[in-house]
């Protein structure tokens, strides 16, 4: 039996690489360090264990949990991440007072006698600029439902984390990520503003990944998620393999929606429209659907623009999603919805729901239902906690073939803003699904994805988050501020939410206007495209609109890895009557087929 066991993690590819070594010894981590490459190697070898690139965990909990789980990567670089050594490696912040405790022989560090926000438990820890850090911690609150944040003290300022819902009784897992631009010291703290309330803490984790190591597990999700294997092979009458033969595959149609916004300018501005048509098989509508462009006036709705918009993409073949029914914001009402009474507001909506859901019901593929309901509350002010929900069920039970998402902002752009965080985003969520006739909605999570600089690592746990309820996740209203680095940040940004598993689709905020878009053009005002159009296409191109060439092999075959979508093959032989024989397949996801390759065969 082994008594020494050493974990290395390769943190940067290289000569002059970091590794993270964790030496155990009877089961017990007593250190945890940044090493050389050559030092690490030299003790995995040894000890038998060969050194490999750390994969990411894409795992994330919503349940509340009587136990909580192992810290995600045996807690990274966080010292004692289990508690199992007392109090090592942890500190009081603050004023609080912390204790060690064990509890059906779980471990934890505990938290009380608070009398500010960020009173709670620490430790310090020094951070590496240009690294991508995931976080992770397990939290129980002594009672009540409250919000608790992990937050990291840095040269920079403050850095939050990630935020979880925390209740008593049980444990809530908190996910989050952030990066720093200045390596130096650090200090982790949790943080409430319920300050009555005792915090606990278990199973806490920080691992750092290099910009590699996080394209690399980007291109791995890819092949999982987007990719199927592909084998074609090219036999004769008989059923005999044909050597040597030319095969030419070509993607006609991506099964990845990405799209993009567009308005009125589309149906009489033609280089707008030939631009947007070559490249985009998904839309909505900016402006012409919401309430306030439609009815200025009670009760004279005009329906002309999404008309309009309408007819044209289904000229084109473009799929629409519906943005929105209602927006819940007070700033977004029609004028003379503030002169109502509360009989009458309520009139007023079940009015737009069902004359606008009737309307377009089985026209759009899924619905903004209430716009913005996390952050904001004018119906429930208005109409009683319960007003959103019932139009959930109403519109489900007019139209009940589209998606209905809750569209919100904030929640995977910014970890600090606490109102529209994923724990609150879920817990809204599940309100709406509690009222009565709600509980098999065909739930949608749509994020707005208005960015200003991308916080990746947070957005990816996000997203685990978000993800974990199996609910189909769109990035709806996608966009950068302008800046310099905008179009960097777009790539960063769409190759995130590209490769993330539990996304289903992407629509760009991007609608051209000839005063200016709203945040983020992707071509100018003579067609030609920005920075931002270039990324757009690049990636487009990357995620499968493309060629693929070879020969067949002594078998007859020929394989490739190929993104979702329909494909045409061209089979090329000597032998074939009209040269070149072509037939056309379908590649989808294996959750679709339970079949990791498809085979094509091609009878020449």
């Amino acid at each position: 039996m082994n008594l020494l066991f050493l974990v290395c993690t390769i943190l940067l590819p290289g000569f002059c690489e970091l590794y993270h070594i964790t030496i155990i010894v009877f089961g017990v981590r007593f250190l945890t360090h940044f090493v050389s490459s050559d030092l690490c190697k030299f003790l995995c070898h040894s000890a038998g264990f060969e050194a490999k690139a750390l994969s990411y965990d894409y795992t994330a909990i919503i349940e509340c949990l009587a136990n909580p789980q192992k810290p995600q990567y045996s807690g990274g670089i966080i010292i004692n991440p289990e508690l199992n050594q007392g109090l090592e490696g942890w500190s009081a912040y603050g004023e609080a007072k912390i204790v060690h405790r064990e509890l059906d022989g779980n471990k934890f560090i505990l938290a009380h006698s608070r009398n500010q926000p960020h009173d709670s438990i620490s430790q310090k820890l020094y951070l590496q600029k240009d690294k991508l850090y995931t976080f992770s911690a397990w939290i129980q609150v002594s009672e009540g439902n409250i919000p608790v944040n992990a937050v990291f003290k840095t040269t920079e300022g403050l850095k939050y984390a990630g935020a979880a819902v925390a209740k008593s009784n049980c444990w809530s897992m908190l996910k989050g990520g952030f990066t720093v631009d200045t390596s130096g010291s650090a200090e982790l703290y949790f943080e409430s503003n319920t300050t009555s309330v005792e915090i606990w803490v278990d199973s806490i984790s920080l691992q750092p990944f290099t910009q590699e190591q996080w394209r690399s597990h980007q291109d791995q999700s890819i092949e999982k998620t987007r990719k199927r294997k592909v084998k074609v092979q090219a036999v004769d009458k008989k059923g005999n393999p044909i050597v040597n033969a030319k095969i030419s595959i070509e993607q006609n149609n991506s099964s990845f929606p990405l799209g993009c916004a567009v308005n009125l300018n589309v149906l009489n501005t033609t280089g707008y429209r030939d631009w947007f048509t070559s490249r985009f098989k998904f839309t909505v509508f900016e402006d012409e659907l919401k309430w306030y462009n439609m009815e200025h006036i009670q009760g004279q709705v005009d329906y002309s623009g999404p008309d309009a918009l309408l007819k044209f993409a289904k000229e084109h073949s473009i799929a629409i999603r519906g943005h929105n029914i209602h927006w819940d914001s007070p700033h977004y009402q029609p004028s003379w919805v503030s002169s109502l009474s509360p009989t009458q507001l309520n009139a007023a909506v079940s009015k737009r729901v069902v004359s606008l859901v009737t309307r377009y019901k089985h026209q759009f593929i899924a619905w903004d239902t209430v716009n913005e309901n996390v952050h904001f509350s004018f119906l429930e002010s208005n109409l009683g906690q319960n007003a959103s929900s019932k139009i959930y069920k109403v519109v489900h039970k007019i139209d009940g073939t589209a998606t209905l998402f809750l569209n919100e902002f904030n929640t995977i752009e910014d970890s600090k803003d606490g109102l529209a965080t994923p724990a609150k985003y879920l817990q809204r969520i599940s309100e709406i699904r509690s009222y009565h006739g709600n509980q098999d909605l065909p739930i949608g999570i749509g994020l707005e994805a208005h960015f200003t600089i991308p916080n990746l690592p947070y957005m990816r746990a996000s997203l685990d988050t978000l993800g974990a309820t199996g609910f189909p996740i769109w990035l709806t209203e996608l966009d950068v501020s302008s800046q310099p680095n905008q179009a960097l940040y777009l790539e960063q940004i769409l190759r995130e939410a590209h490769s993330h598993p539990k996304i289903q689709g992407i629509m760009i905020w991007s609608p051209w206007k000839p005063q200016g878009c709203y945040r983020m053009c992707l071509t100018d005002n003579n067609f030609n495209n920005l920075p931002t159009g270039d990324v757009v296409d690049k990636l487009a191109k990357e995620w499968g609109i493309t060629k693929l060439a070879g020969t067949t092999d002594a078998k007859g075959f020929f394989e490739a890895s190929l993104f979702h979508g329909d494909y045409e093959v061209k089979v090329t032989h000597p032998t074939l009557v009209n040269s070149t024989l072509a037939q056309s397949f379908k590649v989808m996801s294996t959750s679709e087929t339970k079949k990791t390759t498809k085979l094509i065969q091609v009878f020449v």
